[in-house]
């Protein structure tokens, strides 16, 4: 990193823009699982700007993509028939698995969290919505307003008011001491409690995989237990997708497949990976659902031509070279390592996750107490050891973030679990 840029960045930038790693790093390039900083040094990117990068840096196949539909248009607006923008949503609305499904893209998943809050409240005719603890969903005003994060929440100020359900997190809280069936009827029971005291709900959302979070999620199926109280209300179901979605969890090309058993969710929001770093997120709906709306609505930059070519390739890509297939044989490698390696480092509490989406929660030795301090130390050794790595955690947590380009090699899951290793013994 360049000293000046880091002046100039704080110069300009709100004080509240995290940045990561003491000397903060630029990166000027990226190829495959690697990206090269200002210096010139490489290294394997176990993060891909926050679960974006899906299938690879530099991924020909996109930009060539971005290069063509670039030199013919690169923006018209939704006031025009948009011929790329009509071709992804007819392939997402097949993936989504929501019968007469209906598509609207956005910029980011923040604005797609926040058009889905937006249809549901308008459907149901409700403000009220069922949000799960430890949760993120976006920056806005309303996504803030129901991510039950404290770290990420900076205003208690909401156009909502949101009521936060147990079962996020399996094993910390009242019930982690329950086995998985005896956990998901606690929390069930808590959520017809919560229902009992509170004016019907428009809508619960939840993330299958909690990102920000570190990670964390419930016993399979849930959301499908919830999804049958839920039903039997009239409550809508918001899967919020945009970390879970497109195969990375390995065993379901969504997250909320895991909980599927009494239907597909009303809603789901995506974003991230879809465009492989270019500024593409959504919203499918119910075609009732997301027709609700009695005003006129447009939007300037979801959709733009450029961001849906980007998504198009991108998504072909990771259908024909069966990306959700590598994730699953090597995310489940890269776990099992991962889950050796802590074995033998008292620091770690916990290693969880599906796919190449994996988090690594750390402890002060002996006890469940969040260990930030460590969290940061591992950061910055990774670093030095050539590895990029994330990090999370909520309420008392503190967890490391693993998440590479879904084209990720065996050798690669190697050499990353080994630096990895090396970081968590050093500290």
């Amino acid at each position: 990193m360049t000293p000046d840029l880091f002046g100039r960045h704080r110069a300009v930038l709100p004080d509240w823009l995290a940045l990561y790693y003491e000397d903060p790093l630029e990166i000027t390039h990226g190829e495959g699982r690697h990206v090269w900083d200002a210096a010139g040094n490489k290294y394997l990117d176990f993060f891909g700007g926050i679960l974006t990068t899906m299938t690879a840096h530099a991924l020909p196949e996109v930009a060539k993509a971005v290069g063509e539909q670039a030199g013919r248009i690169l923006h018209s607006s939704t006031l025009y028939l948009n011929r790329p923008m009509v071709e992804l949503a007819e392939r997402v609305a097949c993936l989504s698995g929501i019968p007469d499904a209906r598509v609207f893209f956005t910029t980011s998943g923040t604005e797609a969290n926040d058009t889905a809050l937006l249809l549901a409240t308008a459907y149901r005719r409700s403000n009220t919505i069922l949000a799960m603890r430890n949760s993120y969903h976006g920056r806005s005003f309303s996504a803030v307003g129901v991510t039950g994060n404290r770290g990420w929440s900076p205003t208690s100020l909401s156009p909502l008011q949101t009521l936060y359900v147990h079962g996020g997190v399996r094993t910390r809280g009242p019930y982690a001491h329950l086995d998985d069936r005896e956990f998901t009827d606690a929390c069930v029971d808590d959520l017809k409690d919560l229902l009992g005291h509170a004016r019907a709900p428009a809508a619960l959302i939840a993330e299958p995989v909690q990102g920000v979070g570190g990670f964390t999620s419930p016993p399979d199926g849930l959301y499908a237990a919830f999804r049958e109280v839920l039903h039997e209300r009239g409550i809508l179901w918001i899967a919020d997708e945009v970390q879970t979605g497109w195969g990375r969890t390995g065993e379901h090309f969504w997250g909320w497949q895991a909980h599927g058993q009494n239907g597909p969710p009303d809603i789901v929001t995506f974003a991230k990976g879809i465009g492989n770093g270019m500024s593409v997120g959504g919203v499918v709906a119910r075609a009732e659902i997301m027709n609700c709306l009695d005003a006129n609505s447009i939007s300037t930059f979801g959709g733009t031509q450029v961001t849906m070519a980007a998504g198009l390739a991108n998504l072909a890509y990771l259908l024909e070279h069966d990306l959700q297939g590598n994730a699953r044989r090597v995310g489940g490698l890269l776990l099992e390592r991962l889950r050796a390696v802590a074995a033998r480092v008292p620091h770690v509490r916990e290693v969880r996750g599906r796919g190449l989406m994996i988090g690594v929660e750390l402890t002060r030795p002996g006890t469940d107490e969040a260990a930030p301090e460590v969290a940061s130390a591992v950061l910055e050794d990774a670093r030095a050891g050539g590895l990029l790595i994330g990090k999370g955690g909520g309420h008392d947590t503190s967890a490391l973030r693993i998440a590479p380009p879904m084209s990720l090699t065996v050798a690669e899951a190697e050499e990353g679990a080994a630096i990895l290793e090396r970081a968590l013994r050093s500290v």
